[in-house]
């Protein structure tokens, strides 16, 4: 864990950055001895929201199941993609 004086951001900016980028970790930031800020890099914040997403849904799909509610099969959600794909190729777009 890497924890450093508020201060430090101001005066250390490029090191900060570099250590967040290099370690792929957050940096916390201390006012008076107490945690107040954390600090990382983009490319790890972004990874961190697209899992944070993922594991949304995924206890959400588990809730449904627990639920008694029933997804989709294996090919209906075949079928699915092929249409969605389907369309992207004849509206021209590479999404």
């Amino acid at each position: 864990m890497n924890i450093r004086p508020s201060a430090a951001i101001r005066q250390n900016y490029n090191e900060i950055a570099d250590l967040c980028r290099q370690t792929k970790e957050p940096v916390f930031l201390t006012k008076n001895g107490e945690g107040d800020l954390v600090v990382m890099d983009l490319e790890t914040y972004e990874q961190r929201e697209k899992m944070l997403k993922l594991r949304e849904e995924l206890v959400s799909v588990e809730e449904e199941r627990l639920l008694g509610n029933t997804g989709y099969s294996v090919d209906q959600v075949s079928k699915m993609m092929d249409e969605v794909i389907e369309e992207v190729v004849k509206n021209g777009r590479n999404e």
